[in-house]
């Protein structure tokens, strides 16, 4: 009898953890939204939100209509003793590098002062922060991406390829540019949507990588991937054009299958 009790204890205690592991909150669709964008937003997979929702593959999600995203709880923890240690050292690694940064700065001024400035173009200006902290390198090799993107412009576009006899698909076109740059990144586009910092559309800058779902039926996840060069324009390998093109991101079809974008030069 006694045993049977603790499994009953046990039971419960199982449906419980189960329960509170699954909760669910509603979410109404919106215009654009997509399964693939739906559990994104949430960190779970498609599969997940179908298997919840009891959803086929092929399903259209209807404007209106509200669906189930889980929820996971939030655990507090507690402060250890070796969480207070690491803090510390941290506070003390971030004097040394504030001291470090303050010394390189009191440097480059002297530097600067030491030096006659000779006349530079207008496009080549930027200033000492620039240089210091960044912004410089990361705008010098959003251009350096697309100078080498648009030196293939016109080149044909063959699935698989990364360059070899001048060829390239979407992604073996980014991939390419990438790499003679110094920049490592994956192979398929849906990978690189998942590297490098993630920009909003209305903060695209040039060099920036951009994502699209080009399918017949928007499913919902990336499969084109080209590169922004200001003036809301792309560069990208064009499957439909057979090769290396220029396009403008206001077309509807592109406007409409933009998913995110990519910030790798930096």
């Amino acid at each position: 009898m006694k045993r049977i009790s603790t499994l009953l204890l046990m039971f419960t205690l199982g449906t419980a953890s189960l329960s509170a592991a699954t909760k669910t909150v509603t979410h109404k669709i919106k215009k654009g939204d997509t399964l693939y964008s739906i559990a994104h937003k949430n960190h779970i997979t498609i599969a997940k939100l179908r298997e919840i929702n009891h959803l086929k593959k092929g399903t259209v999600l209807k404007v209106g209509k509200t669906i189930k995203v889980p929820t996971t709880p939030k655990i507090k923890k507690k402060t250890t003793t070796l969480a207070k240690k690491s803090k510390k050292h941290s506070i003390k690694t971030h004097k040394a590098s504030k001291h470090h940064t303050e010394k390189r700065l009191a440097q480059a001024l002297k530097n600067i002062k030491s030096k006659k400035v000779s006349k530079v173009k207008k496009s080549n200006k930027f200033a000492l922060s620039d240089i210091l902290f960044g912004k410089y390198d990361s705008s010098v090799k959003g251009k350096k991406l697309i100078k080498l993107a648009k030196k293939k412009l016109g080149r044909r576009y063959v699935w698989g390829a990364t360059g070899q006899k001048n060829t390239f698909d979407c992604s073996g076109l980014t991939s390419y540019v990438c790499k003679k740059n110094g920049i490592k990144i994956p192979r398929r586009a849906i990978e690189q949507s998942k590297y490098g910092k993630y920009v909003s559309r209305k903060n695209l800058k040039p060099g920036d990588l951009i994502f699209f779902d080009t399918s017949k039926r928007r499913k919902g996840y990336v499969n084109h991937v080209g590169i922004y060069i200001g003036n809301n324009k792309f560069i990208h390998a064009s499957s439909a054009k057979k090769k290396v093109i220029i396009t403008s991101l206001n077309k509807p079809f592109y406007s409409q299958r933009f998913k995110l974008a990519r910030r790798v030069a930096s």
